[in-house]
């Protein structure tokens, strides 16, 4: 009787329930001690003697980066033969450098799709927020106790009427957004993609330059991936083209914005107010967005529901179980899905 191919859990489960019965049944599942550091899992890849010298499916989370660091290129060329997916849970997947994994013939998937909806439900409650000064408005009450209400000191914010979205990526999540934001009354949505997309998928949105984008936008909804090519997509330059009194809204990763420049266009009044979810220095937070009360922050809470997290935690499962059994992942990652040696397995 041949032995069960090994899968690897990095990072552990919110919902422990879902499919880990039928993983057992088709591998045999290992998992990492918590204190387990880099340079402990590099060397237990390297022994022979180690299981781990044969995993044949990863699956890993955001949080255990804690235990292996990046999966950068010393991560993927000390990835045994036997390895065949690397199944990340969470539509980013900035912490893996996919181009190491893609010459090492390593699937990678991650969880596109299922995350859409939770994601614009914070990211429109963040929007609506900074456009109001919601956030002023509850740190006043803070400070005030309960000595007096009826506004306190918080400023006017505005109404949707006449103003225009700027959608930067009109991906699953940005879809999403537009969807929950018409019924406001927001005068125009604009998107900008790398590439535009059928006019039957652009849910009313007019395609402009990201030029225009940037200058025309009342408000920016930010929805693009980290990569090489995104980082700091928004810095100093970008900024100071906007409008005065621009609104700035992020629930995609904090990198695609340089937050430095954006505390300096929050400070002068170039940037009215902004909406964040993500920092560009995770899990840190730069103080001064925690102190300028016009900014609403909320610790990376985009997908943290019990339904959402279980359905991603079910795609990972399926991800890692049809590269166990079938030898290919479902969800592949778009810099993969067209590579020959993926298509022809």
């Amino acid at each position: 009787m041949s032995e069960k191919p090994v899968l690897l859990c990095l990072g552990g489960v919110s919902f422990p329930d879902g499919d880990y019965s039928k993983l057992s049944q088709v591998s045999q599942v290992i998992t990492l001690e918590p204190e387990t550091t880099r340079e402990q899992f590099l060397a237990r890849l390297a022994d022979p003697k180690d299981p781990l010298s044969k995993v044949k499916v990863i699956t890993r989370t955001f949080s255990s980066i804690k235990n292996t660091g990046r999966f950068d290129q010393e991560i993927a060329e000390a990835m045994p033969n036997t390895l065949i997916a690397v199944c990340h849970n969470g539509a980013g997947y900035d912490q893996i450098d996919v181009e190491y994994f893609n010459k090492r013939h390593i699937q990678v998937s991650n969880t596109p799709n299922v995350v859409s909806a939770a994601t614009a439900d914070t990211h429109v409650f963040l929007l609506l927020s900074a456009l109001r000064y919601f956030s002023y408005g509850v740190r006043e009450l803070l400070k005030s106790g309960n000595s007096k209400i009826a506004a306190n000191n918080t400023p006017f914010g505005n109404d949707p009427e006449g103003k225009t979205v700027g959608i930067l990526g009109l991906g699953g999540i940005g879809h999403e957004i537009v969807k929950r934001l018409k019924p406001f009354g927001f005068a125009r949505f604009i998107y900008y993609n790398r590439h535009r997309l059928d006019t039957t998928q652009e849910n009313g949105c007019e395609y402009v330059s990201f030029e225009e984008l940037i200058s025309q936008s009342d408000i920016i909804s930010i929805n693009i991936p980290l990569n090489e090519h995104t980082r700091h997509t928004i810095n100093a330059e970008v900024i100071s083209k906007m409008k005065d009194n621009v609104i700035i809204v992020n629930t995609a990763r904090g990198a695609v914005m340089d937050e430095n420049a954006l505390v300096e266009a929050l400070e002068s009044g170039k940037v009215r107010s902004a909406g964040l979810d993500v920092f560009e220095f995770e899990p840190n937070v730069t103080e001064a967005l925690l102190q300028l009360p016009q900014v609403v922050c909320t610790p990376h809470l985009g997908t943290q529901c019990i339904e959402t997290r279980q359905k991603m935690e079910e795609l990972v499962y399926t991800n890692a179980l049809d590269a166990l059994t079938n030898g290919k992942v479902k969800t592949i990652i778009p810099e993969i899905a067209n590579e020959s040696w993926f298509t022809s397995l």
